[in-house]
């Protein structure tokens, strides 16, 4: 079954592969306890490639909306999930030769009560500057995280529905001061 969220360029690039064209596969992790050196929260992005990607991120990206971010050239493997195969989607997802910076990040979160977050972004070689081509991206929570010192494994998948708060609006009287009567 076609995915309806892919754009017309990648459904084309997939299609007949135009000569200088390819799709290039990044990921993003989040986690509130990810930071840098002075304490700024920090996402870890990556690029399957063998060397670092400059990109735009999409226009509401949870973090650096709309600007160019660096991705750092790592192997990883992921599987796209199926959609509408089980309960809740998943895909498997691995890196290798995980440097200290990432693994300590993940070392941070494996203590944590939050979930890391995922994004997976695919971009067209030819359209780095324009944003990713899936609108919007694919967002995902690791579970199941094991961290050795050459590779992370781990199974993404998506939130399941039954566990988001409906409605999400809290209504209370001071968002909404009608209430109060």
């Amino acid at each position: 079954m076609p995915d309806p969220n892919l754009d017309q360029a990648i459904k084309e690039a997939y299609a007949v592969a135009p000569k200088g064209q390819v799709v290039i596969h990044t990921m993003e992790l989040r986690h509130p306890d990810f930071r840098d050196d002075n304490g700024n929260p920090v996402a870890v992005r990556v690029v399957r490639a063998f060397k670092d990607l400059q990109a735009r991120l999409e226009a509401d990206a949870p973090m650096n909306p709309g600007e160019v971010v660096t991705f750092t050239a790592l192997a990883f493997e992921f599987q796209e999930p199926e959609l509408g195969t089980g309960p809740v989607p998943e895909m498997p997802v691995s890196m290798d030769n995980v440097g200290k910076t990432i693994s300590d990040q993940l070392e941070l979160a494996a203590v944590s009560q939050h979930k890391v977050e995922v994004t997976y972004r695919p971009y067209l070689s030819t359209q780095l500057d324009v944003g990713p081509k899936y609108n919007p991206p694919i967002h995902l929570v690791l579970t199941e995280v094991i961290v050795t010192p050459p590779r992370v494994s781990a199974k993404a998948r998506m939130e399941n529905a039954a566990d988001k708060a409906y409605p999400q609006d809290v209504y209370t009287v001071e968002r909404f001061p009608g209430l109060g009567r």
